[in-house]
């Protein structure tokens, strides 16, 4: 059953047409990824499909009673709240009864014996078991715990972008809405949240229609694909590999059948040329056909990023790297790392939120100092620093300046790889800036184009050390894909800060992982190959726990002591204590019983009967010292009969 279906819509911002004459559906078990290249309409398309955006003509019809939740890529958070509050911010009552219970368990902890807060405690805590408030905060704690986040207490105006998009992704999740339109949701996420979020979805229940750079994610995700192609829309049912496939055939079509139009069109022409009477109604015909076949337009295939900018020689001597450290707030970021940089590394730098790595890419490049140890960069050294921030790239773009005014400051004429030169102009093509776009001022770019901008400009200065920190967050597949390329072929050092799996897969050959204490391991391969190692040393650590465990149980005999003899010398339940033993098993049992009932009683008191509750409360608190001492006497006699 279809839930949005879009009909004939039309979207044009003047220099650029989004949409053309746009019309698909998304049905309720549908998982769409939408993909083109930065600047093609896509994040216009789900602010259209949100309601947040107008649209030109046609129409968007929404399936009566449906949910529709749309996480952008910026989200607008009230600064005031805490995590939670803002979590449950939409959830009426429920937030009022959480918040008012974690309000009072505080209290109680500070005040027990106070009987009015007792009362008070039971009532809120009968009217969350009747709304169901208590699951739903748990998934919520969940949820935030597996994006990265453990203080719910903290105020929304002390955190990060990126940990506020975390709190609306849970947000949008914990909604569980009929629809969810997502907006790059793996931005700003580690790999370790991406694979929760990866997983999360695929058993998700409702319709995703979302935009991501992540083409593993895309490809374990998705079921289908739409693309937008200068203002034209084409579907394909499958993952994003199906999309590859299915892609290049459509592109080796689309030639081909050119190629047979321009042939027979010429064959044509040379027929015109030489001057047929048009006496007869069939050549008549043949040339208003003719004619049709010369006005007929073909779509060109997609132009591809062409990276061939030049880069500068290298000497021996790169990045050299003693024992630095870094501190922030007392927390030991980086500790002790010394690493000398050569003219051939490819090394990736993987971490969670807030590990170091932005510090230590800042610390390379001289925008922040260690607290102890030295950076020394080579004489011959230029870099190119790609900061996932964009600070340079926000301080260094002239909002109103013209695109290729931007490109021109670093040259008129830009040398390439093949030893020509090219114009600013056909530069800009080359970065799929067509001719229209290079004269618009620069705000007129979405944000995933002034990235390909920035980029393009730092490429033309000719590093020959490429620092890229999350170089995937607002980039098209297409330009990643043309990027990877560039890297296989670079001349120079290339340390890339990532969390795209696929990404560092292509790029890299050496891990260096953020761990405990500020401490970076090195491990030898791409992303994948880390992911090998650090799975067979899980495995190894399980298996050592197992046995460190079996040896408390049951401690190795001494090898000079036979079997047989330590077996004689372990001593035997007693005939009182095997009664003692299968006692217990009824007491526990009983004990528990007890407990729930008390439980249920302190949950349906009457409002105002203190003594009441406090008689409660202080059962429980006995039955439960009285569970755990049951428990702990059964475990002791089940080991001797063992």
């Amino acid at each position: 059953m279809s839930i949005i279906t879009l009909q004939s819509v039309k979207k044009d911002f003047g220099i650029k047409e989004i949409l053309k004459d746009a019309s698909f559906s998304l049905d309720a078990t549908d998982k769409v990824g939408l993909i083109g290249t930065n600047g093609s309409g896509k994040s216009t398309l789900l602010k259209m499909i949100a309601g947040l955006e107008p649209i030109d003509s046609g129409q968007i019809l929404v399936n009566s009673g449906s949910k529709v939740i749309y996480l952008p890529q910026q989200p607008d958070l009230d600064e005031n709240r805490t995590v939670l509050e803002q979590i449950f911010a939409d959830s009426g009552e429920h937030m009022a009864l959480v918040r008012e219970y974690e309000e009072l368990s505080d209290k109680l902890a500070h005040y027990p014996e106070d009987s009015q807060l007792m009362s008070r405690l039971s009532v809120v805590m009968q009217k969350m078991d009747a709304s169901g408030a208590w699951e739903l905060e748990t998934n919520a704690k969940i949820i935030l715990t597996k994006l990265g986040i453990s203080d719910f207490d903290t105020r929304i105006g002390t955190l990060s972008g990126g940990y506020r998009k975390r709190i609306a992704l849970a947000t949008a999740l914990l909604s569980e809405p009929d629809v969810l339109l997502m907006d790059e949701p793996t931005n700003h996420l580690d790999a370790l949240s991406v694979e929760w979020l990866q997983s999360y979805l695929n058993r998700y229940r409702g319709a995703l229609f979302l935009i991501t750079h992540d083409r593993y994610f895309l490809d374990r995700v998705t079921n289908r694909i739409i693309e937008i192609d200068r203002g034209d829309i084409y579907t394909y049912t499958g993952n994003y590999s199906y999309y590859l496939e299915k892609k290049a055939l459509a592109e080796e079509s689309a030639v081909s059948s050119q190629r047979k139009h321009q042939g027979v069109l010429r064959r044509e022409l040379e027929w015109l040329k030489r001057g047929p009477k048009a006496r007869s109604t069939k050549q008549k015909a043949r040339i208003d056909r003719i004619q049709a076949m010369r006005e007929t337009e073909f779509k060109q295939v997609q132009g591809k990023v062409d990276i061939s900018t030049v880069s500068r020689r290298i000497g021996k001597k790169v990045i050299a790297i003693n024992k630095i450290s870094k501190a922030y707030n007392g927390r030991t970021l980086i500790k002790d790392f010394t690493y000398e940089f050569s003219p051939e590394d490819r090394i990736g730098i993987i971490g969670g939120n807030g590990a170091g790595k932005s510090t230590l890419m800042d610390m390379i490049t001289g925008r922040a100092q260690p607290d102890a140890g030295n950076v020394d960069i080579g004489a011959t050294i230029h870099i190119g620093y790609f900061d996932q921030h964009s600070e340079e790239l926000l301080t260094a773009l002239n909002e109103n300046q013209r695109v290729i005014d931007y490109i021109k400051e670093e040259g008129e004429f830009i040398p390439i790889a093949d030893g020509t030169k090219i114009t600013a102009s056909q530069m800009l093509e080359r970065f799929l800036f067509p001719g229209n776009q290079q004269y618009a001022p620069i705000h007129k770019l979405s944000g995933g184009e002034k990235r390909r901008l920035f980029l393009l400009r730092l490429l033309m200065s000719a590093p020959n050390v490429l620092i890229l920190d999350e170089p995937t967050n607002d980039l098209d597949v297409q330009t990643l894909a043309v990027l990877e390329d560039y890297l296989e072929d670079f001349t120079g050092c290339v340390i890339v800060v990532s969390h795209d799996r696929y990404f560092l897969d292509r790029t890299i050959d050496t891990i260096f992982s953020f761990e405990e204490g500020g401490t970076l391991r090195q491990y030898p391969g791409n992303y994948s190959v880390y992911l090998d190692y650090k799975k067979a040393e899980e495995a190894a650590q399980q298996e050592a726990a197992s046995k460190e465990k079996s040896s408390k149980i049951e401690p190795e005999k001494p090898a000079s002591q036979p079997k047989d003899s330590e077996s004689k010398k372990r001593r035997r339940m007693s005939n009182w204590e095997r009664k003692e033993f299968e006692q217990l098993e009824d007491k526990i049992a009983q004990l528990e019983t007890e407990k729930a009932e008390a439980e249920k009683a302190l949950l349906n008191v009457t409002a105002g009967n203190y003594s009441q509750v406090q008689k409660l409360y202080e059962q429980v608190e006995t039955l439960k010292q009285a569970i755990d001492k049951a428990t702990e006497r059964w475990m002791e006699l089940a080991e001797m009969d063992a």
